[in-house]
């Protein structure tokens, strides 16, 4: 949890959020909100509001740095390339995958999943290298 995102929590419950909220409108789990909140003696008053929070997101999602946002652009969710493979692949269950194929290996009747290829016969490359050279010497 960055400094920014803690200044946030905190103002947010100031405002009379609640946990659902607040940790919407961070990028944290509820659970990290509330013990935060209860840490820091923010905890014990019921929230004056459910309603949705609608802030820019101005830091990165991956390290807290501040963001520079323009107008009439997309909104920038991380500062750099980088940051945005690290926090993707650390939340892979939150990357919505449009092209996964489903497939069964012909070499070991292995049922398996492709990525992206349409066309992937074999789940591994070992199963590809004894299909190839089922029966002869390998090279």
């Amino acid at each position: 949890m960055t400094n920014e995102q803690k200044e946030k929590i905190i103002d947010l419950r100031h405002q009379g959020y609640g946990y659902t909220a607040i940790a919407n409108a961070v990028g944290l789990k509820k659970d990290n909100i509330k013990a935060f909140c209860r840490k820091h003696g923010l905890a014990g008053v019921k929230a004056e509001s459910n309603a949705r929070v609608s802030i820019v997101q101005d830091i990165c999602l991956n390290c807290g740095k501040p963001l520079t946002q323009q107008p009439g652009v997309k909104q920038r969710k991380f500062c750099c390339p980088e940051c945005r493979t690290k926090w993707w692949n650390a939340h892979q269950d939150q990357v919505k995958q449009k092209a996964l194929y489903r497939f069964t290996c012909p070499e070991c009747g292995q049922d398996f999943t492709s990525y992206g290829n349409s066309k992937r016969k074999y789940c591994s490359h070992e199963c590809y290298i004894a299909a190839r050279f089922k029966g002869g010497d390998a090279i």
